[in-house]
């Protein structure tokens, strides 16, 4: 992990900042657009060739059957179900305080706005180097709190042709309608554009690989998606009071993910540091992931040392990162002053994996500094707004000249006249 002092290695610290933006014009855009173009032409027989050339399965259908579902319940035992079912539980008291109501109100007639369920939707669950379960929890649970009619989750495939046994499970256990063995832009194409097999949907969340990130990207228009998501981050603020195993276990919980992913410690305390930074290097030795682990902390780990907690807090609010704890004294004391952050953990005991799994926000958040204008996937994001205008012909009648005018001023003649006809 790289040492800064602010504000002496400020040019330095910006670089930092800025090496996860998205860049979306490079060799692997090309790739993805072909094969989108493929998956429009040949459907079902693109996701086949492609699943065999990525993922080295050679499958005989892509949806699950009823028999591969059962076969997972009797992989996974009963502990793993019980978990699953509190995260589950939690997930969904948690999103059901987000729902909001169509309301209706008395404006020189009667107006107001209707929340409408999104009709199909289609989960994306990361496959690859492990099995996200708890990713088809954060996407399935709050689509079925929102009152979305279809979810499908695709996934994919082990070489064998299965998907994750927790994977499936879980993705029984949420509620999804339609599983599919498959992944890759492949998905996320025949999502957005409808296969023999599988449905087009209206929207798609869920993160991936860069692959799928430029594919949610292209599709974008055809359907909706929740957000562009880049490699994980997790930002600390801490000072002298915090202990030093625990951030160092922290920043490895997101150092583990992914060779891209951003671990940042700002501190007041150049001790705390020095003793994070050893806690970190005896951390790694045990860790079963500790190659990517290390590769990730010797490219986009950062320690920054700041004079005072309002400066460090300053660097909070603009690296906006993906999960962000405050771990220092009076913690409550500066909540209200960080502003950009997709989930925030306060306290020594409010570890980062606690929002992962089991607290009931969601973990599908704002990555690479784009929490200073997105927000955590949410019931929100499965509903979409009409407006509603019921006006009779007296209240018409008191607003009609306004119209007329209004009209008339922006050489619109035949909406004026739409008004007109109606008191001739």
């Amino acid at each position: 992990m790289e040492i800064f002092k602010y504000p002496r290695d400020k040019e330095g610290i910006e670089k930092r900042r800025l090496k996860n933006t998205f860049d979306f014009q490079d060799e692997r855009s090309r790739v993805v657009e072909e094969i989108i173009k493929s998956v429009k032409v040949e459907g079902d027989q693109a996701l086949f060739k492609y699943t065999k050339d990525f993922d080295g399965a050679e499958l005989a259908s892509l949806q699950v059957s009823p028999e591969e579902i059962e076969e997972a319940y009797q992989l996974v035992g009963e502990d793993y179900l019980s978990s699953l079912r509190r995260s589950i539980e939690n997930v969904a008291s948690f999103h059901e305080k987000q729902l909001r109501k169509s309301w209706f109100a008395y404006e020189g007639g009667t107006v107001g706005q209707l929340f409408i369920p999104l009709a199909r939707v289609g989960a994306y669950v990361p496959g690859g180097r492990a099995a996200y379960p708890s990713s088809v929890v954060m996407t399935v649970v709050p689509a079925r709190v929102a009152g979305v009619e279809e979810v499908v989750v695709v996934s994919p495939p082990d070489s064998d042709g299965k998907l994750n046994p927790y994977t499936l499970v879980a993705a029984r256990e949420t509620g999804a309608d339609e599983i599919y063995k498959v992944g890759g832009a492949q998905a996320i194409a025949a999502l957005a554009l409808g296969t023999e097999t599988i449905p087009r949907v209206d929207k798609i969340v869920g993160p991936g690989n860069i692959f799928v990130t430029l594919a949610k990207k292209l599709v974008f228009g055809l359907v909706d998606i929740d957000m562009l998501a880049g490699p994980s981050e997790i930002l600390i603020l801490a000072d002298e009071t915090a202990n030093p195993d625990f951030i160092a276990a922290d920043l490895l919980s997101q150092a583990e993910h992914d060779p891209l992913a951003v671990s940042t410690l700002i501190t007041t305390d150049e001790n705390l540091a020095q003793r994070t930074l050893a806690a970190v290097k005896d951390q790694l030795e045990s860790l079963p992931k500790r190659e990517i682990a290390s590769t990730s902390l010797e490219n986009n780990g950062s320690i920054i040392i700041v004079e005072d907690l309002q400066a460090g807090i300053e660097q909070v609010n603009l690296f906006a990162p993906e999960h962000f704890e405050l771990m220092v004294a009076e913690p409550l004391k500066y909540l209200g002053e960080i502003k950009n952050a997709g989930a925030i953990f306060i306290g020594d005991y409010s570890s980062e994996p606690l929002g992962d799994y089991m607290a009931g926000p969601n973990h599908v958040l704002p990555t690479s500094g784009t929490a200073r204008f997105a927000s955590p996937l949410n019931t929100d994001d499965f509903l979409k707004k009409s407006s509603f205008i019921y006006y009779q012909e007296a209240e018409l009648a008191a607003v009609k000249d306004d119209i007329i005018r209004l009209a008339e001023l922006e050489g619109l003649d035949a909406h004026a006249r739409a008004i007109k006809i109606r008191f001739q």
